[in-house]
Order: C-alpha cells, then sequence, then structure tokens
C-alpha cells in the first residue's frame, strides 16, 4: 500500500516531536541524577541580604509569611534550553519550607503561560526545606527560554515564617498571594512587592538534548557580573522597565551576539553596599566570593562601588574611612579576581555635589579614589563613570539631563550612557 506523503510526513512529524519530548525527559533525569553536568551560566541574579538592614540603620517593620505565595518576575540575559533556579535562606536564622515551587514564562502583570508551567523539584522532591544559611539548587528544567524573556517564579510558603533573606531594591512588581497559588495563571486577591524573597539565582544552559558534550568548547559563553551599590541596583530608574545600566548593557550585547558569541550580563548590587563595612548587605571586599566568584561561569566583572564608604563616613563619623582604605578594598578585590581568573573592570565613583550626604572633604575622597582607578593598578581596565555622567560646566555634580532628582543616582538616560560608553571590546579577549 503506498502511503500519501502528507500523511507520511505527518507521520514522522508526530514521530520526532515525540522523540524529542522522550529525549528531553531522559536527560532532565539524567541530569537530576548528578551523573550529567552541563555548563552552566547565569542569566539573572540578585545578591541576597538582610532584610532587617536598610540605610543608616532605618528601623524596618518585621514582615512574616504564612500560608502565601510569591510570585517573582525575573528578566533574563542570555537564553537556554534548561534552566535551574537557587532558592535561599542565606541570612535566615530559623528554616523556611517551601511547599511547592513553579516556574513558566510570565504574561505580565503577575500572569503566566500555563503552556510553560512546571514544578520545581529538589533532589526528585516537590518541597524543600532550607536550613538557616543554606542555599539549594533546583534540579534542571526542560524550558525554552529566548534571550530577554520575562519568568515567574513562584513560591508557596506553608508555614509562618519571619522574611530575612531579600534583595529589597528590585526594581520589579512582585506579588504575593493568600493560600497556595502557584500553579494559578492569574494569582488571585495579591499585594504588590517590589522586593525579591529567598530567591537569587537563574542559571540556563544551551544543551540540547541530543548533545552527548558537556565542555565548555561545545557551548563558549562569558557572563559579565555588574557589581556594586545602588546605581548598578538601578534606584532612579523606571520600575519594571529593565533600565539599570547593565540592562542597557546587556540590550547592546545580544546585538551583536553574532561577533561576541554567548555573553549574559547579571547584576549583584546591593543599593547601599559599602566596601569596608557591613550594612546594607556584607562589605564588598567580603561578598566579592559569593557575589561575583559564586555566580556559575562568571568570567568578567564590572565594579562602581565606594561612594557610601564615603557619604555614610561623612554623617557618621565612627565609620569614616579614607580614600586609602577604599584604594586597599578595591586592590584586595582585584587580587581575589584574578586568582579566579575573573576579567575584572573598576569604575571611577561618580559625581554626587547636591546629595544629602555630600560634603567637600568627601569630593577629596571621591577624586583620589578616581585617580586611582584610572592609574596603572593592576586591574584589566577601567570604565570612566564619572566622566561620562558629570556636568561639564560643575564636575562636582551630574549633568542635569541625566539626574534621577536627588543628585546622586542617574535616570533611565543617564543609565543609558553609561551603558553606552563601555567598550564591547572587552569581551573579545
Amino acid at each position: 500500500m503506498v502511503m500519501s506523503k502528507r500523511v507520511s510526513l505527518g507521520g514522522v512529524r508526530a514521530f520526532w516531536s515525540f522523540g524529542k519530548v522522550i529525549a528531553g525527559v531522559a536527560l532532565v533525569m539524567l541530569l537530576s541524577a548528578s551523573c550529567y553536568q552541563p555548563p552552566w551560566f547565569a542569566t539573572w541574579y540578585a545578591a541576597p541580604q538582610n532584610y532587617n538592614i536598610l540605610f543608616l540603620g532605618i528601623p524596618v517593620p518585621p514582615l512574616t509569611i504564612s500560608n502565601q505565595s510569591v510570585r517573582q518576575i525575573v528578566h533574563t540575559s542570555l537564553g537556554g534550553n534548561l534552566i535551574r533556579v537557587k532558592l535561599t535562606n542565606f541570612f535566615g536564622t530559623t528554616p523556611v519550607t517551601f511547599g511547592e515551587a513553579h516556574i513558566a514564562r510570565s504574561t505580565g502583570n503577575g500572569g503566566v503561560d500555563l503552556t510553560t508551567d512546571h514544578t520545581l523539584q529538589f533532589g526528585g522532591a516537590s518541597s524543600v526545606t532550607l536550613a538557616p544559611g543554606e542555599e539549594r539548587w533546583s534540579d534542571p528544567v526542560s524550558l525554552q527560554v529566548p534571550t530577554h524573556s520575562d519568568l515567574a517564579i513562584s513560591l508557596y510558603i506553608p508555614l509562618s515564617t519571619p522574611v530575612v533573606t531579600t534583595h529589597t531594591i528590585g526594581m520589579q512588581t512582585n506579588y504575593l498571594s493568600p493560600g497556595n497559588q502557584v500553579g494559578a495563571a492569574t494569582m488571585s486577591n495579591p499585594t504588590t512587592k517590589t522586593t525579591y524573597f529567598w530567591l537569587s539565582e537563574v542559571d540556563a544552559s544551551t544543551v540540547n538534548p541530543q548533545d552527548t558534550v558537556t565542555d565548555l568548547a561545545a557551548h563558549p559563553y562569558k557572563v559579565i557580573v555588574a557589581f556594586g551599590d545602588s546605581i548598578t541596583d538601578g534606584y532612579g530608574s523606571t520600575p519594571d522597565a529593565n533600565h539599570r545600566w547593565p540592562n542597557d548593557l546587556d540590550n547592546r550585547i545580544q546585538t551583536e551576539a553574532e561577533d561576541l558569541g554567548r555573553v549574559s550580563v547579571v547584576n549583584a548590587a546591593i543599593a547601599g553596599n559599602r566596601w569596608i563595612y557591613d550594612g546594607v548587605g556584607p562589605a564588598g571586599v567580603t561578598r566579592f566570593a559569593h557575589d561575583v566568584a559564586g555566580v556559575s561561569g562568571a568570567t568578567h566583572v564590572m565594579i562602581l562601588l565606594g561612594i557610601n564608604d564615603i557619604g555614610i563616613g561623612e554623617l557618621d563619623p565612627t565609620q569614616s574611612v579614607s580614600a586609602d582604605q577604599i584604594i586597599a578594598a578595591m586592590q584586595a578585590t582585584i587580587a581575589q579576581a584574578k586568582a579566579k581568573r575573573i576579567k575584572i573592570y573598576l569604575a571611577t565613583i561618580t559625581p554626587y555635589n547636591g546629595a544629602s550626604y555630600y560634603d567637600a572633604a568627601g569630593e577629596l575622597k571621591r577624586e583620589a579614589v578616581n585617580a586611582f582607578v584610572r592609574s596603572d593598578n593592576g586591574a584589566d581596565g577601567v570604565l570612566d563613570f564619572d566622566q561620562v555622567v558629570r556636568d561639564p560646566s560643575n564636575p562636582t555634580a551630574i549633568l542635569p539631563a541625566y539626574d534621577s532628582g536627588d543628585h546622586l543616582h542617574p535616570n533611565d538616560v543617564g543609565y543609558q550612557a553609561i551603558a553606552n560608553s563601555i567598550d564591547l571590546g572587552v569581551l573579545e579577549d
């Protein structure tokens, strides 16, 4: 009997689609068995910090989550075929239990595309409890995630749990709803937050089910970690718009992907962070190991940090630091990066005349630190953000067109100017 060409091709397509499904399931089972590890790269990051510590010791009302679901929206950098998610209880003092966790493509306004919805598992279990200080990766999920996708990660917290580990300045609307709604297309009765809870990293991989090699030669990539304080965290930019300077840099890079190859950009900033003193997040010189070297696949780091060391030190003399102390912290961090074979680029501290903690003594410190950054200091390069955003007629102040209004943080236009100033040739090394 002669089968029609249409029927024959339909059968082939059906068989091929079924085969892809089986191969994908088999790959995920293999990965979960820990006998096969693909080359993971971070595609989104939020540096964990202690919810209870805010700028200059501002008191924070305690927050407890109980029998509630939190849906958190993350904007990816480079896409992939496999995804894993890191949950964190890094600063927690009590265990936290996640009764169920899901990942799906976001449709906006807290909604998800249920055709892409997957239950996250942890060692094959759909629930997981993290001890104080513990972080845990989910098992890999076979999910096609294009570059610059919005993913929704939904966590159900069944027990009364004090919130400690967060990323406070998320610049992104997230959703908190009663009961277990992690599998809902749209959560009912939500309240909104701009904080990330117990979520620190999303990784991707470009392996396909038919791949049998796991080395980086088969799946080369580079991961840029942007490290710093509120200026890198995007404070002053438009919420929900991904207009932080690392986002703008990522947009440029993905446009040049044909020449630059696979590159991901993630943001490890913490608003209020400093080099020397713990406070809003651990001190930069100590958290580098977790928030840069600990990021999956990190190959480059771009650092803008130090203005809070200067400004807070002027407000609180007990935490005053010298330019030499900031420079020593930078030198120590250069050494850490070199030891991990991570290329490091230091940014000059941007101007802040008119900001609440500006004074002449602090300005002298900023200028001394910037002189070091522009010197032959052992880093792989300098990012002269000071020169980019300063007012030529008043170099100690940010250009009014770039000012978000507080004379410290750039606006969307200023962040774009910062991103545009970065030479993409640093990725060709």
